[in-house]
């Protein structure tokens, strides 16, 4: 197992008292070669979880196991050296590329800080990342703002890949950019997954978007995971009443065919994680639910098929 994250949480505390449960007590696993999509609405912990991960953000509790280590545990030259193999790629391509370097600096710059490449040999590597995520080569030497936003992603891919990670954490890597834009830089990444050996952490808030490139998909509310399954099981045979909602909000391209058919729509907005509800924390939205989800939390278990669901009724 490449990454196994066990019981992680973060909160932040508030100012006056009490704390917002942004991650609460999240456990999932990625494997090899593998991708892991994680999916919800906007403000449900799914970014957090990613920067607690890499400890760009670090977690109240938990465990992290990277390649066997204690992540969280490691420190000094022994945590710079690991970081080499876990990179991110992030949501706005534009914030994330600083507008005073140029294209040959920003892909460059982890090869100086790692020591890795310097001179002319540092030169045709980013050179060759360029290539690698189709722009060209002879471009190093312009600024982001010369770039288009799909190809400002395609440079922040590039200058995840400079290390040669084994894991990439994609934090909403196509939400900003236009949909045409989204399919070219999702075939980038499945590309590059197989001529890299890639395994992601793949966050997005649309579960079509997350099918298309997942082996498997983690289904994120209010600081919790709800359900995992294979992505086959989790878009045809949804469990949990929200991924159900979910798949039933994806646009078809012919509404009239989906009229009478059984869709779950879910009322109201998600509830505020500094004042979360009491049990289950979809129970006040959810159509399914009892006296008993305002009470308890439901444990991630095994259902059907040896999905992991936490709902009592699934």
């Amino acid at each position: 197992m490449l990454l196994k994250v066990d019981n992680l949480r973060k909160y932040f505390t508030i100012p006056g008292g009490g704390n917002v449960k942004a991650v609460d007590d999240v456990s999932l696993q990625i494997g090899e070669n593998e991708v892991l999509g994680l999916v919800g609405e906007s403000g449900c912990g799914k970014t957090t979880v990613g920067r607690c991960i890499l400890r760009l953000i670090e977690p109240t509790s938990g465990k992290v196991e990277f390649q066997g280590k204690d992540f969280l545990a490691l420190k000094g030259e022994e945590l710079r050296k690991e970081r080499k193999n876990i990179q991110i790629v992030f949501q706005d391509p534009l914030s994330a590329l600083n507008p005073r370097m140029t294209i040959r600096s920003i892909v460059g710059e982890p090869l100086i800080i790692h020591g890795i490449a310097k001179g002319r040999e540092r030169e045709e590597k980013v050179a060759a990342l360029l290539e690698d995520v189709g722009l060209n080569g002879s471009h190093l030497n312009r600024y982001p703002h010369e770039f288009s936003g799909g190809q400002r992603q395609r440079i922040g891919i590039a200058r995840a890949l400079a290390l040669r990670p084994k894991l990439i954490v994609a934090d909403e890597p196509v939400s900003a950019l236009d949909v045409s834009v989204q399919a070219q830089i999702i075939n980038l990444l499945e590309e590059l997954k197989a001529t890299h050996s890639l395994s992601y952490l793949f966050v997005a808030h649309n579960i079509a978007v997350v099918k298309h490139i997942s082996d498997r998909i983690a289904v994120m509310y209010l600081g919790r995971i709800v359900e995992i399954g294979t992505s086959d099981e989790i878009c045809s045979s949804p469990l949990h009443p929200y991924t159900q909602a979910l798949l039933a909000a994806v646009p078809v391209p012919d509404p009239e065919t989906a009229r009478g058919k059984g869709r779950t729509v879910i009322q109201g907005d998600i509830p505020s994680p500094t004042n979360p509800p009491s049990g289950c924390p979809f129970h006040p939205r959810c159509p399914m639910a009892k006296k008993i989800c305002s009470e308890n939390v439901p444990a991630l278990e095994v259902k059907k098929d040896g999905r992991l669901v936490s709902c009592f009724f699934a």
